[in-house]
């Protein structure tokens, strides 16, 4: 049987209606995802199948298999540092200011060691988190080499989707053609490169954190927690409380986070799109009450998940103080800006 007439048998099963199409196994997910990833199959195969997928959903045993398609197209360095926590960020079409990346600083100056991972973006008017881990100070690595390498001296590093899993960034692009997301940018997120220990996701709709929880309980991530971020990046919410569902050593369960702020909503969206206001905000040349209690508490989640509290209300206590003693001069200033 030829590569199409098999691929053909992987549509027919997502496809073939309502009473007799099924979801794919773990096994068979992982087969025809890696094929795609390949380039074994024809194109018009491609979009059907991406299509498919987005119409019916695919559930966590389809996610798993699609991670670890994935993770086959590429190889881990033999050199790799114990990575405390894997941060993807993928939500390309984000209209905030994306000031987590103050909550992996802070984090990496507390001493965890964080690879974040994401795509460039590929529409105009939205947020790209690139540039401010440029004006915040954190390595841009063009492979997973230097990645571990950066990590080996640093404790924060960040690489982009091309520069390791270039076929799974392909699938994303095509979001233009075919005028949705595809489930590449779910399985994206949950590659962990460099096998941290944990992993801190978000996702934009709540029927997606199950479906992460759940595909890292059976892929064996020893620890990892998604929550309904800003924006869909892993930015909490200060002035709501924040479900977070987390997966440890195939446990699953969610938790309730209070809020740590009260007041009106931040018009997160309303900002300019500056680089340099994330860096002024860790300077503290601007006062933004509501961004800096964003920080502490995303800060917060990814203290409790690494084990450095054991509850959310001593990790939001933490996080605070390490906020309130960050070394403000370790991010150097560009240019002068004003509220």
């Amino acid at each position: 049987m030829s590569q199409e007439d098999s691929f053909a048998e992987v549509v027919r099963t997502l496809g073939r209606g309502p009473s007799r199409s099924r979801n794919l196994t773990q096994d068979e997910a992982r087969a025809a995802m890696g094929a795609v990833l390949r380039g074994e199959v024809d194109p018009l195969q491609v979009g059907a199948f991406l299509l498919l997928l987005r119409y019916r959903g695919e559930n966590q045993a389809e996610l798993a298999g699609f991670v670890e398609a994935g993770r086959s197209t590429f190889q881990r360095p033999q050199q790799v540092p114990q990575i405390d926590l894997d941060w993807p960020s993928y939500a390309d079409r984000h209209r905030q200011q994306p000031y987590f990346v103050l909550a992996a600083r802070l984090l990496a100056d507390h001493g965890v060691k964080v690879l974040m991972h994401g795509i460039a973006g590929f529409s105009e008017g939205f947020a790209p988190t690139r540039p401010v881990l440029h004006a915040v100070g954190v390595p841009i690595c063009r492979s997973l080499d230097e990645a571990a390498a950066c990590l080996t001296s640093e404790n924060l590093a960040y690489i982009g989707l091309e520069d390791f899993c270039p076929a799974a960034e392909r699938l994303i692009a095509l979001r233009p053609k075919l005028g949705v997301r595809t489930v590449a940018n779910s399985f994206a997120r949950a590659l962990n490169p460099l096998g941290a220990a944990a992993q801190l996701q978000a996702v934009t709709h709540p029927p997606y954190r199950p479906l992460q929880q759940q595909a890292a309980a059976l892929l064996g991530q020893p620890r990892m927690a998604v929550f309904k971020g800003i924006g869909g990046e892993a930015q909490r919410n200060p002035l709501k409380t924040c479900l977070v569902a987390w997966a440890r050593d195939g446990v699953c369960g969610e938790d309730d986070w209070s809020a740590i702020r009260s007041g009106s909503p931040y018009p997160w969206r309303e900002e300019p799109l500056d680089p340099e206001r994330a860096a002024a905000l860790w300077r503290g040349e601007l006062d933004l009450p509501l961004p800096a209690a964003s920080v502490i508490a995303t800060t917060a989640v990814g203290l409790w998940l690494t084990g450095h509290a054991a509850s959310p209300a001593e990790a939001d206590s933490l996080a605070e103080k390490l906020w309130e003693g960050r070394d403000r001069s370790r991010v150097t200033s560009t240019q002068a800006l004003s509220a």
